[in-house]
């Protein structure tokens, strides 16, 4: 990528988790029988007028301000046209030039420094319904044998996050995504769940000569359903578009489809403009007016950021595990444990990587108890502390009964057992001894099942150090 520049901005949609739809009264939900929570209003059957939920404005304004937009003093819904199977009415109703938050914000913390993404809007809109393409080889239209339409979605409340052409990676893009992720979820709007599809995200992406300040032609990746292929499409399509300008060729505006078991791009269509979709306002709803003492009182629910959490606990950490706690939700229980006088760096380790492996839900871990099996960590078998760690989110849980639990750290009783785990392996006693010191990690691998977890590793260690330099 040497000599160039990538330009990245992202589009974000995210389901806000509201007991009924934008418009009318069918619930939102996700999982529930094809075409069953519809009615006139979100079928656009004749006749049936829309009715604003008055919850999905209050959380569009409360992300809006979370995300340090100004709050429009009038916001309009408009009607965007497009035909599609999705769209039963022939148009979706959205805002467009007066949306509801514009001008935001939000603090990147990076090794250089905050960065700053500007949010160019984040307005309110209803679904598409959900289209099911059958056969073919990737799930999409291209190839499928027949397409159905699932209408339970349509209607659902969406909040749309446009942020600005700021960011200059895919990694990037992803560390931003998933910072943006949590202050969604901490706010109680959304559960935004991209395996669920309440998180979508659209990539434009374009790149330019190194300390070039022009904004080449862009493209949008479509359809990637995880922060890792998303930033794997936008590394993809970097690498395209540079291959293109090299080559004398110039790139095209259009949307593709990423298919992340094969790596490749696809072609979707041409990008249409926003004039393609005949914006104009709805006639059959008010521009919404959110009182100012409604937003200030919004304003005053919003949580410290992840963001300003993250720097927060960076001096007892490092910036990489500090961003690892905030965005998986867990630095709250890691203050506790801290609090409680766990070592920083250990209890980090122990929750990002042995708690959330064990599947275990962070708020509901006792602080104290958990502190107090760190503490004892090197003096307990594994076995013990591991089936603790599962066991912590037990109504009534103690550690106790498995701090009584002693390690084997006797080496007249480990001695044998590394001797005969040398034995069986020749082949790497000698790697080892040739400089493959990344090998004792399995010696004390093996002793440690052998001994059925309950060995000091600490102990061990050392012993089969010393065995492993007598020669």
């Amino acid at each position: 990528m040497s000599g160039w520049e990538p330009v990245i901005g992202l589009e974000i949609h995210v389901h806000l988790k509201t007991k009924s739809k934008m418009f009318c009264r069918c619930p939102v939900g996700f999982g529930a029988e094809p075409n069953t929570q519809t009615c006139p209003v979100c079928l656009a059957l004749p006749g049936a007028l829309p009715v604003v939920n008055r919850t999905a404005v209050e959380w569009t304004v409360k992300l809006g301000l979370a995300l340090g937009c100004d709050i429009a003093e009038q916001a309009v819904f408009s009607r965007k046209n497009y035909f599609y199977f999705d769209n039963p009415k022939g148009y979706q109703i959205s805002q467009y030039d007066l949306p509801l938050c514009i001008n935001g914000k939000v603090l990147l913390p990076s090794p250089e420094g905050d960065r700053v993404i500007g949010i160019v809007r984040a307005h309110l809109e209803e679904d598409a319904a959900k289209t099911v393409h059958v056969g073919g080889r990737t799930g999409r239209i291209r190839g499928a044998d027949a397409s159905l339409v699932d209408f339970n979605r349509c209607g659902t409340p969406l909040v749309e996050i446009v942020t600005e052409p700021d960011i200059r990676s895919a990694d990037e893009a992803k560390r931003f995504l998933q910072l943006l992720r949590q202050t969604i979820v901490e706010l109680g709007i959304s559960d935004a769940e991209m395996e669920k599809g309440t998180l979508r995200v659209d990539a434009n992406v374009s790149v330019r000569p190194t300390g070039s300040d022009e904004l080449r032609t862009r493209t949008e990746i479509k359809n990637m359903n995880s922060f890792n292929y998303i930033a794997r499409g936008i590394d993809a399509e970097i690498e395209r578009q540079i291959g293109v300008w090299e080559s004398g060729a110039a790139v095209r505006q259009e949307t593709y489809d990423f298919d992340a078991a094969s790596g490749a791009l696809t072609v979707h269509r041409v990008k249409e403009e926003a004039d393609d979709y005949r914006y104009f306002p709805e006639p059959d709803l008010v521009p919404v007016e959110p009182p100012p003492e409604l937003v200030e009182a919004l304003r005053a629910e919003i949580p410290e950021s992840p963001a300003a959490r993250i720097r927060r606990i960076e001096p007892s950490l490092d910036l990489e595990r500090a961003t690892v706690l905030v965005t998986g939700g867990l630095d709250r229980l890691w203050d506790e444990v801290v609090a409680a006088g766990a070592d920083g760096v250990g209890a980090a380790n122990v929750i990002a990587n042995n708690l959330v492996g064990a599947g275990v839900d962070p708020t509901a871990v006792p602080a104290g108890e958990l502190a107090k099996l760190l503490d004892a960590r090197d003096r307990i078998p594994r076995t013990a502390f591991d089936e603790a760690i599962s066991r912590l989110a037990e109504p009534g849980f103690s550690a106790d009964p498995y701090l009584a639990q002693k390690a084997v750290a006797d080496t007249g009783e480990l001695g044998p057992v590394v001797d005969r785990i040398l034995e069986a392996n020749p082949g790497q006693v000698e790697a080892y001894r040739g400089g493959k010191d990344g090998l004792l990690g399995f010696f004390v691998g093996q002793v440690m099942k052998e001994t059925q977890g309950k060995a000091d590793p600490r102990v061990v260690n050392e012993l089969v150090r010393e065995k492993l330099g007598a020669v």
